[in-house]
């Protein structure tokens, strides 16, 4: 099946608390395919203790994001910029692009 989401991709959040995101908007750093999962800038935001390594000689405690479901998520229109739901097209030239529910605008610009 093909990829609703996919990396790039400008994204809000749908479900979940505040804590997590809920409402907040941001970009599509990582997809998870097997574990249906998206990993969204700035957005469920987890802090872990890091012992000192080689590659991080400071250690001590970082905060990153963690990835979310990927149905808590919807994509953001490119016309208005509102969430949409996104369907599939074939064009005229036989390629299949993604195509925002609300506006009707192509999201794939390749």
């Amino acid at each position: 099946m093909a990829a609703k989401i996919k990396k790039g991709d400008y994204v809000q959040v749908m479900s979940g608390s505040l804590k997590n995101g809920k409402g907040k908007k941001g970009e599509v750093l990582k997809v998870f395919n097997k574990e249906n999962r998206v990993l969204v800038a700035g957005v469920n935001m987890v802090k872990r203790h890091v012992r000192p390594s080689q590659a991080d000689p400071e250690g001590g405690i970082k905060q990153f994001e963690a990835p979310i479901h990927v149905s808590t998520v919807a994509h953001l229109d490119p016309k208005d910029g509102k969430p949409t739901r996104v369907g599939f097209k074939v064009l005229k030239d036989g390629k299949k692009v993604r195509v925002a529910k609300r506006s009707g605008e192509v999201i794939d610009d390749k």
